[in-house]
């Protein structure tokens, strides 16, 4: 004949399988952060750069060279979870809307100008309203230069 277990035998049983459960969700919970984030870091990110000067200026690749550094400062580096894609106008106006056309339709995640022809041209390809978009500082992009 089959006999019950005894009661202390089958609430150790059943507070083994809670704390099972309870183990195998805490170890699951406290590795979603660090899954999550790694894969977070395998995309790479793009960056689309309206420069209304040419390749060849000094002053251009003075400005590159500051948002490059400056983004490594921020734990970015290109080639590793960063692509970014530049477009030269040269202060040709209607080369800028046209290379701003390239760009919105290129879909970067984030687009940077340093012009306000080529923030025009931006605007007008994004239908995008804006105000002010200057900023102080790469740090903090959404505080006001004014």
């Amino acid at each position: 004949m089959n006999r019950p277990p005894p009661p202390l035998s089958m609430l150790f049983s059943r507070h083994t399988k809670r704390r099972e459960f309870i183990t195998l969700f805490g170890g699951a919970a406290a590795a979603w952060p660090i899954a999550a984030q790694a894969q977070q870091s395998t995309r790479t990110r793009r960056i689309g750069v309206l420069m209304g000067l040419t390749e060849s200026d000094p002053e251009g690749q003075s400005r590159i060279a500051a948002f490059r550094k400056t983004l490594q400062g921020l734990g970015w580096t290109e080639g590793r979870d960063l692509r970014t894609d530049y477009y030269w106008a040269g202060g040709d106006i209607d080369r800028t809307h046209a290379l701003a056309k390239e760009l919105v339709s290129s879909a970067p995640d984030v687009i940077v100008v340093n012009t306000p022809p080529g923030l025009s041209a931006l605007r007008l390809e994004t239908h995008t309203p804006y105000r002010s978009s200057l900023s102080r500082s790469w740090t903090h992009p959404r505080a006001p230069s004014c």
